[in-house]
């Protein structure tokens, strides 16, 4: 790691010290895939007529696919159908970038530091599938107790339930769980759920 990714990493061993388990966000906290996941939704709207502003995505950061393709709907008054669209994106990021992702270099190595010294969770807004495929490219898929993603909770980030699920999983109260996140969205649930929190893009 280069200095500044060590320095970075001590930090976040710090702000670990007082918690039982640590929820990671996957795409833009471990993984350094967000351009990746934003060329993937320009390439997606594109197919329905759609030059997408990338903006959306961060704005949307945690969200779900399918609730993307919902606001990418209703702010282009474009209307097609959501699954369809989370499908197509999901296709298009597997096929093109995800074998290529890189980890988010001292997010992964505090991870693996704390194996064995905390419980181990990931909470994602995308689907199984890609997560998995994305997690064993980051080398991080074996060091995880519970993934929580799309589909697992009625409602996602910003709501707290992705994250009160994850706790439950691991059987801890969510004040023992701190949460890492690069978006606000998943900040916000984190906060409802009663869990602390990091912006590892903020460090």
């Amino acid at each position: 790691m280069s200095p500044e990714s060590q320095r970075k990493f001590e930090v976040l061993n710090l702000l670990a010290e007082s918690y039982d388990a640590l929820l990671f966000d996957v795409d833009g906290t471990l993984a350094d895939n967000m351009d990746a996941h934003k060329q993937a939704y320009k390439a997606a709207a594109e197919h329905y007529g759609v030059q997408l502003d990338v903006t959306i995505i961060d704005e949307t950061a945690g969200w779900p696919t399918v609730a993307v393709a919902e606001e990418i709907s209703k702010r282009y008054g474009v209307d097609f159908d959501y699954e369809e669209f989370s499908t197509l994106k999901s296709t298009i990021f597997r096929d093109e970038y995800v074998f290529k992702t890189k980890p988010v270099d001292y997010v992964v190595e505090h991870l693996k530091y704390q194996k064995g010294r905390k419980l181990i969770g990931a909470v994602s807004g995308g689907t199984r599938t890609t997560l998995s495929m994305t997690l064993s490219t980051i080398g991080v898929w074996d060091d995880l107790e519970t993934l929580v993603c799309a589909g697992d909770t009625p409602e996602g980030k910003p709501s707290p339930q992705p994250f009160l699920l994850a706790a439950s999983q691991l059987n801890i109260a969510p004040e023992r769980c701190l949460v890492y996140e690069d978006g606000s969205p998943g900040v916000e649930g984190a906060k409802a759920a009663g869990m602390g929190w990091v912006r590892v893009d903020q460090l």
